[in-house]
């Protein structure tokens, strides 16, 4: 079937309206309508080709919620008129230890939500900024959060997976000392999650004026990492720092504040390397640097659950379909809190 989209036929062109394909369902298959989908900064890394591998037409978005239209002969979890999900997975070997264990993300065959290998025209996957997709039953989310918070609900699906996995695998909870650096798309969503599972949060930011926020937000402190006295004060004394900054930074300062056998995970991917740390600040308290992608599918169900029981949502700015060039220059300011959500209904003309 044809339906419209946004995207770009180059990276030196903006996105605008266009027409997709999408293939018929098969029989284990379930067909969305596309209601909201979230931008995320990978969104435009790859639209722009900032990242190398993008395949063109580049249809971006992987913050998908929607409404299911059709399921195949085979699907029994899912039912036309439910409220679901799509995340950066639309598909995996389903074979290897990985996949068997649940952690698609990690499998050497994992198939991104755009930019993958598909049999599908035109040859890889065309994301979310779309009115339909059609999914692989196994890697569609159930959503029991009111329908009214559907838009808010759409950032889980990436940037909430994206801190949730580190935190729970790394098991922050109560008498848990967690840091999370930088308060932006993922980091407003790490202080969310981890305040409700009962750790003391700290948030780091380099922004003064934003202490307030990070304070509504849940944390139970505010560091101003550009402060040495406020760092110095923190030393030696975290179980976990969840890092989301996407640039270049010192790692050290942040080692530094770790207890024995602290972790500090890194989610945020920058375009250059950090600075590479000091190994004293690793092999002196036996800390370790981490690293974690998304999650596996049934870890980003158990968020979504979560979330809903917690009354947790991202903190959004609804844009229209034909404002995404300018959401894009505006996350790169950093100008949104915290996140854009496109509404699909804004791209006009009729769904298939």
């Amino acid at each position: 079937m044809t339906i419209l989209a946004y995207g770009t036929p180059a990276a030196d062109q903006p996105l605008d309206r266009m027409e997709i394909t999408r293939r018929a369902v098969g029989a284990h298959d379930v067909r969305i309508e596309i209601v909201f989908c979230g931008i995320c900064h990978s969104d435009l890394h790859q639209a722009r080709s900032e990242w190398a591998g993008t395949l063109y037409p580049c249809v971006p978005g992987h913050e998908i919620v929607g409404r299911v239209v059709e399921v195949g002969a085979h699907v029994t979890a899912h039912n036309p008129g439910d409220l679901v999900g799509v995340g950066c997975i639309v598909d995996s070997c389903k074979d290897c230890p990985d996949c068997a264990e649940g952690l698609e993300n990690y499998c050497d065959g994992m198939v991104g939500t755009y930019n993958g290998p598909t049999a599908d025209a035109p040859g890889h996957t065309l994301g979310g900024y779309s009115q339909q997709i059609v999914v692989h039953e196994r890697y569609v989310l159930k959503i029991t959060h009111p329908e009214d918070q559907l838009a808010a609900v759409a950032p889980l699906l990436c940037a909430g997976i994206t801190t949730w996995s580190p935190l729970r695998h790394w098991g922050a909870g109560p008498g848990k000392k967690v840091g999370v650096v930088g308060i932006g798309g993922l980091g407003h969503m790490g202080v969310k999650l981890a305040h409700a599972m009962g750790a003391h949060v700290v948030a780091f930011t380099t922004s003064p004026e934003k202490t307030a926020d990070a304070r509504a937000l849940g944390a139970d402190e505010v560091v101003v990492s550009r402060n040495a006295d406020e760092m110095a004060a923190h030393a030696q004394s975290f179980d976990f720092i969840l890092n989301t900054v996407a640039a270049p930074h010192d790692l050290d300062a942040f080692l530094a504040l770790l207890k024995r056998d602290g972790t500090m995970t890194l989610v945020g991917a920058p375009a250059t390397p950090h600075p590479s740390p000091n190994v004293f600040n690793l092999i002196m308290r036996r800390r370790s640097l981490a690293g974690s992608m998304i999650g596996g599918i049934p870890e980003t169900q158990e968020m979504l659950d979560f979330c809903a029981e917690h009354g947790i949502t991202a903190d959004i700015e609804m844009i229209r379909a034909d404002e995404i060039e300018q959401a894009y220059e505006r996350m790169l300011k950093g100008d949104v809190k915290y996140r854009f959500v496109m509404d699909i209904a804004t791209m006009g003309g009729q769904r298939a």
